[in-house]
């Protein structure tokens, strides 16, 4: 289920950001010290969702020690703009994290680091001399740059980027050509929205195109607050999730820019993911606390998960859905609409994902729950599995579309094969199986692109504890699949990567004598190295396939091909935004 399924709503905060530090825990003391533990046994995380904003604090086992949430308020100003609010964005942000300390109690003097996992593809802009806003944060959910995405796909100078793209790559054979022969813009991407804003705001691109403007994703404008201005980074695995940052050679894009009329100028230093960013300043919390990681919160799924090495797979079930493999050292370039993204950066390291997503995921729940299709989410498998099969009805879930592999923005969400014998049941049945007919989407994109063998998968977020859906995807998938006990793996994915930063950890050599148990646990840090993360990373059910004699799979074959035919009468049902 979605996050706001999982979260009750909370009181919204009344402090202003400038009051923050009101609720701020005393400063902590050597006594305070030697009483709680010391200062480098806990780590603080965040994790900024679409729906839920969660702190944590962990100890060195990994054990949560104290939390706190909130709701994200989101603005909807006018039909398909989506936006937040930075200022209450930045209350809710520092209060989340005094109270999680509260709850531990502990001190911000006792905090090793802090970890920020956020949202991708959400921005806002603000002037370097002032630091005002020139507007509020527009969320990956904003569709103001939709008309831009569909005019510039069509366009000539697409056409002959494609047609270029392809002539280079038959040339040079490199991967980032044929990356620009199959490049597609899509509305939830920065790229067009930047575009949009600079369009729309004539003060705001005057002043961009003369350096005086700061773009910053959540993370970066989150940095730049607690540090007082005086930091200003972003992490590669956030830029390379904008659209305007290029993998392939590390560095936002300035070809796209100059194509696009955006000054590069306007984007941050591109730091590791794991490093002590800056440090907090005292009056936020009471005692500055190194920032020690930021990461994206899909990016921070996986090292949470600890999905180390080429063929691992995590699969996140929240609002939308989203599969990640490792690919290693280089970027996949997918013909079939597969994202390639950074995971992280740690010193020499770089490891890349390659990701399919699907938009409605824990939004189709929500949306069935709110038609009475059901009224308590942990009823939903029950339901489910209270009839034989879904009585010849088929959900295809595409409230904002269908991406990869088909990739259809103007694809509409439908029920078919209603009848006069139809029940909550079947209908609801119905659309669990099309959330778990796109996990299978998914994998066999990834299977077929990547031909890396899949290690292993684990799976998180809300919709994970369905075990109708898990349990049906390790079927047709044929693969076991794990959820662990801790499935916010965003914020022990970050947490994870801040303890790195503020342990020891220096080569390769080092973490093989590590796994081989030749180093033992001497106190140099939080966590030592990737191999510890894995002891302390479990797994609360394994999800086995069901033996062939069972026939789920034959049972099953006919029903996705009708499914299938399903996705095709729901393509290009809306017309284009330019048409």
């Amino acid at each position: 289920m979605s996050d706001d399924a999982k979260e009750a709503s909370e009181e919204d905060a009344n402090l202003s950001a400038g009051d923050s530090s009101a609720a701020v825990p005393p400063q902590s003391s050597p006594r305070d010290q030697s009483q709680n533990g010391p200062r480098d046994q806990y780590i603080v995380a965040v994790d900024v969702g679409t729906s839920t904003l969660r702190c944590h604090v962990y100890d060195k086992l990994a054990n949560v020690k104290g939390s706190s949430s909130k709701k994200v308020h989101l603005l909807h100003p006018q039909p398909g703009w989506v936006e937040m609010d930075p200022q209450v964005l930045w209350t809710d942000f520092v209060d989340v994290i005094n109270e999680a300390i509260r709850a531990a109690g502990l001190t911000a003097g006792q905090v090793a680091g802090m970890g920020i996992s956020t949202q991708r593809c959400t921005f806002t802009m603000w002037d370097r001399e002032t630091g005002e806003l020139y507007h509020n944060f527009l969320t990956w959910q904003d569709l103001r740059g939709s008309e831009l995405v569909d005019t510039w796909n069509n366009s000539l100078t697409m056409k002959a980027l494609h047609s270029g793209g392809g002539l280079l790559y038959y040339m040079s054979r490199s991967k980032r050509f044929l990356a620009a022969n199959v490049l597609k813009f899509a509305p939830q991407q920065i790229t067009m929205k930047v575009m949009w804003m600079l369009q729309n705001n004539l003060t705001l691109r005057r002043r961009a195109f003369n350096g005086l403007v700061s773009f910053g994703t959540v993370d970066t404008w989150l940095l730049w607050k607690l540090t007082g201005g005086q930091v200003y980074a972003t992490d590669y695995s956030c830029a390379s999730s904008t659209g305007l940052f290029d993998p392939y050679i590390r560095q936002w894009n300035q070809f796209f820019c100059n194509l696009l009329s955006v000054p590069i100028s306007i984007f941050p230093p591109v730091e590791d993911t794991s490093k002590i960013h800056g440090v907090c300043e005292t009056k936020w919390f009471g005692a500055p606390i190194p920032i020690a990681s930021l990461v994206a919160d899909q990016q921070a799924a996986m090292f949470g998960e600890c999905c180390f090495e080429p063929g691992d797979v995590k699969c996140t079930m929240g609002t939308g859905t989203f599969m990640d493999m490792n690919v290693g050292r280089n970027p996949h370039t997918s013909m079939a609409g597969l994202y390639p993204l950074i995971g992280w950066k740690i010193g020499d390291e770089i490891v890349f994902l390659a990701e399919g997503s699907a938009s409605d995921t824990g939004t189709a729940i929500d949306w069935a729950r709110s038609i009475g299709l059901f009224e308590d989410y942990t009823e939903t498998d029950e339901i489910a599995e209270s009839v034989d099969d879904s009585n010849g009805v088929y959900f295809v879930p595409a409230f904002n579309g269908i991406q990869a592999p088909v990739n259809d923005p103007r694809a509409c969400s439908l029920f078919l094969g209603l009848s006069s014998t139809t029940t909550k049941a079947h209908m609801l049945r119905a659309l669990l199986e099309s959330l778990v007919f796109r996990n299978k989407q998914l994998y066999e994109t990834m299977l077929n692109e990547t031909k890396i063998p899949i290690t292993y998968i684990r799976a998180d977020g809300g919709v994970s504890n369905n075990s109708f859906v898990m349990q049906l995807t390790a079927d047709l998938l044929n693969r076991t699949i794990t959820r662990p006990k801790h499935v916010d793996m965003s914020s022990l994915g970050a947490a994870f990567l801040a303890g790195l930063a503020v342990g020891i950890w220096k080569d390769k050599e080092e973490l093989r004598r590590l796994k081989d148990g030749i180093n033992n646990h001497v106190q140099i840090g939080v966590w030592k190295n990737k191999e510890e993360l894995k002891d302390l990373q479990s797994s609360e059910k394994v999800f086995q396939p069901r033996p062939v004699s069972e026939g789920i799979w034959e049972k099953y074959r006919p029903l996705v091909e009708q499914w299938e035919r399903a996705v095709k009468r729901s393509l290009y049902w809306y017309p284009a935004k330019n048409e």
